[in-house]
């Protein structure tokens, strides 16, 4: 399955959700915000939400400072 993710290609084996993406990549789910197709994923919903063949995700990452 080809996808784009923050503009790049990336490929995987299968269909996944939102939230095993973001396992897949490393990063905790509580910290990103993801927008798919230019639409924004509720986190309620990252562990529904399918990512399929050609979908591009934006994953933005939460990173606190002072």
């Amino acid at each position: 399955m080809q996808i784009k993710v923050n503009g790049e290609a990336r490929a995987f084996d299968a269909p996944m959700t939102v939230a095993q993406l973001a396992d897949r990549l490393g990063l905790n789910p509580a910290q990103v915000a993801v927008e798919k197709n230019r639409s924004i994923v509720p986190r309620a919903t990252y562990a529904d939400a399918a990512i399929m063949e050609g979908d591009e995700i934006e994953i933005v990452r939460f990173i606190g400072g002072g």
